[in-house]
């Protein structure tokens, strides 16, 4: 008996999660068949109708899409701007987690809380003022620009996180690698970073996912030759309107990358969130 009450309970949780799923699913759905439609099947119905009039479905969209040189040059700002950061946030948290969890240096306390203190500032603090000091060094409305203020006001959480996860190890380990007579800089690269490794992926994917998804920031950082896919995107809308053929497409390979990113990593991602979680 109780083996069919837990086979029952395992159907039921399977069967929700199942439902669950589909639901979370079907607007990615829905977003990739209006994609798919020209703008006069958009106009006569929702994309469901597909299912009984399935010779709307083409990659016509896709194409005009591809030869369109702003979505395009759009689509090469986003990468140019996810990817350094994600890298620079990564690596320089890294470093400066290690150091905060196990180098002893002057002040080390004192600047850990500043960084803890910064997370706190909302980024709308800091626009205007970050806006006039770009001007002046010439980085305004540059992809670089746009790269240095997501890495700056990524940093404090990043350390924050990092700091955290290596602060666990045991000490046992690392003072075994200094005994051994490793340096360091070996420790950090040879031992530190691959048992950090889930907290490491963690953190890149959502640095990656906030930098990609970003409007605000690249809006008033960016000009119209380093705007990213959102902006892009946004200014179709205000240009033309409903122009769904042109949206759905732009919209859907701004929403694909991301859930690539995400499953590629998710055994990461799933390590780095439950760590520390159980003893």
């Amino acid at each position: 008996m109780k083996a069919i009450r837990r086979g029952l309970s395992n159907a039921v949780v399977q069967a929700f999660l199942v439902v669950i799923g589909l639901v979370w699913m079907t607007p990615l759905a829905g977003l990739f068949l209006s994609s798919l439609r020209s703008a006069e099947d958009t106009a006569e119905g929702g994309w469901w109708t597909v299912f009984t009039g399935p010779g709307q479905l083409s990659f016509d969209n896709y194409s005009a899409l591809l030869e369109n040189s702003g979505i395009t040059q759009a689509f090469w700002n986003t990468v140019l701007i996810s990817v350094p950061t994600t890298v620079l946030v990564v690596v320089v948290a890294a470093l400066a987690g290690y150091a905060f969890a196990w180098l002893d240096f002057p002040g080390r306390e004192p600047v850990f809380l500043l960084v803890v203190a910064l997370l706190v500032v909302p980024v709308q603090i800091g626009l205007l003022p970050v806006a006039k000091l770009f001007g002046q060094l010439g980085l305004f409305g540059t992809i670089p620009g746009v790269v240095l203020f997501h890495v700056a006001y990524g940093l404090p959480f990043a350390v924050f996180l990092l700091r955290n996860y290596f602060a666990e190890m045991p000490k046992e380990m690392l003072e075994a690698a200094r005994m051994d007579g490793g340096s360091e800089w070996r420790i950090f690269t040879r031992l530190v970073l691959p048992v950090g490794r889930p907290a490491i992926a963690s953190l890149a994917i959502f640095q990656f996912l906030w930098v990609w998804n970003d409007m605000l920031v690249a809006l008033l950082f960016a000009d119209s030759s380093a705007q990213p896919l959102t902006v892009q995107l946004q200014s179709q809308i205000r240009q033309f309107g409903s122009n769904i053929d042109v949206l759905a497409p732009g919209a859907f390979l701004s929403l694909i990358v991301p859930v690539v990113v995400f499953f590629a990593f998710q055994r990461h991602f799933v390590q780095g969130v439950m760590a520390g979680s159980v003893k």
